[in-house]
């Protein structure tokens, strides 16, 4: 397929249902089930994962003013985007944020500028938009093997870990009731099913800061609706190089295949290259308040489609993105709060909601083809060595694929699963 005039083919454009739903629709396809779906999904956005902004943030020297024009991003303008596509194509299609490419900015923060990583997040938007206009998205995402690229994720990842386990020990009181509730709420999958574990270690960890007087929030008169730090990008070489190609990976193999599965798995036909088109537009959006790139977020479309009738999930995703704009106006409360408490609640909190994303990455890693080229990626990336001034995460993907290329040849040959 070609493009025209600098034009998209139409046949790229994955066609909405006709006509569209009316607001009589969707009232009486909403229900209590659905409801609390979208409410469900949205906690779990709003915890584990704005830890893990919290955490890379705040080690990368930003403010609070920037932290909340970031939380600000990827809620409410991903709300907005979540409300229409799921009204328009009548799917749960709930957008939010790349975590990998969010633990990939921590390490770059640490030698590169922040005005530098934001013309990253630029760059990386118009990619993905250039890649869903002209339909290649889905031959770029068969070009790079998935085990190599899921080793790149077990390496970024793995300090989540053990930053969990140091919590552990520098911080008993927090830390351990936080633990011995996702446990508990784990293993018991009736009680999980009422409470999420992560849910329940936010609620259990949010006591135990209390209890232990540890709580400042400082001042009482700061303002509670956002206002957006407008940022102005720098172009760097050496940004575009690191950032860029790890950051489009992350949303368009990682994220986006796993949001594209889950809701396979549920039985909508997810339409891809809109997604991917998408996903670049508001990439470029996000990133005028310092947000990192928008993605199909996979564990929170596997919380709208949990339950009840498909051809009703999309209601589930509209009260899901309705909440999220909402939480993203109130973004500098919300961060405030969160940056009060102890270093170990969110180190905790984080660790725990990367749990078993970080199962996942090793399991695809190193359960099938590629085993040795992504063993080398995870062990270019775990050893964070810069090299030209490039963060480790690309080097990792180069040294796994040419090692792959060398000594795993006949594996690129065998058809994907």
């Amino acid at each position: 397929m070609t493009l025209e005039r600098g034009k998209a083919d139409p046949a790229l454009i994955e066609r909405p249902p006709h006509p569209l739903t009316g607001p009589r629709r969707v009232g009486r396809d909403l229900g209590l089930l659905y409801a609390a779906n979208g409410v469900i999904g949205l906690i779990f956005a709003a915890t584990g994962p704005v830890a893990v902004i919290l955490a890379v943030g705040t080690q990368g020297g930003l403010t609070q003013a920037e932290l909340a024009s970031w939380v600000f991003g990827v809620f409410f303008l991903n709300g907005l985007l979540t409300v229409a596509a799921c009204w328009v194509y009548r799917q749960p299609l709930a957008f939010f944020w790349t975590i990998p490419g969010t633990v990939l900015v921590g390490p770059a923060l640490g030698h590169l500028r922040w005005p530098e990583v934001v013309g990253a997040f630029f760059a990386t938007g118009v990619l993905m938009l250039v890649l869903g206009l002209t339909g290649w998205v889905r031959r770029v995402m068969d070009l790079i093997p998935m085990p190599i690229v899921m080793g790149m994720v077990a390496g970024v990842f793995l300090r989540f870990g053990t930053d969990l386990v140091r919590a552990l020990g520098s911080d008993v009181a927090v830390a351990a009731p936080m633990v011995l509730v996702f446990l508990l709420l784990s293993a018991r999958a009736a009680l999980g099913r009422w409470i999420p574990p992560i849910i329940g270690a936010l609620v259990v960890g949010a006591v135990a800061v209390a209890l232990s007087g540890r709580f400042a929030p400082g001042p009482t008169a700061t303002q509670w609706i956002v206002a957006p730090v407008l940022q102005v990008p720098q172009w760097s070489v050496q940004a575009m190089v690191e950032l860029v190609v790890p950051l489009a990976i992350t949303v368009l193999v990682v994220q986006n295949g796993q949001g594209v599965a889950v809701l396979r798995a549920a039985g909508h036909d997810a339409p891809v290259n809109v997604i991917t088109i998408a996903c670049g537009a508001w990439s470029v959006l996000a990133a005028g308040v310092g947000a990192v790139s928008t993605c199909l977020t996979g564990p929170t479309n596997a919380l709208l489609t949990a339950s009840g009738e498909r051809s009703r999930h999309y209601t589930a995703g509209v009260v899901c993105g309705l909440l999220a704009t909402a939480f993203g106006l109130l973004a500098p409360l919300f961060t405030r709060l969160m940056l009060a408490t102890p270093p170990a609640f969110i180190a905790v909190l984080a660790g725990l909601a990367m749990l078993r994303v970080l199962q996942a990455a090793f399991v695809t890693a190193f359960s099938t083809r590629f085993s040795l080229g992504a063993l080398i990626t995870f062990v270019v990336t775990v050893a964070d060595v810069t090299v030209l001034n490039i963060g480790a995460a690309f080097w990792g993907l180069v040294a796994g694929i040419v090692v792959s290329l060398l000594l795993e040849r006949p594996h690129f040959t065998k058809p994907t699963a």
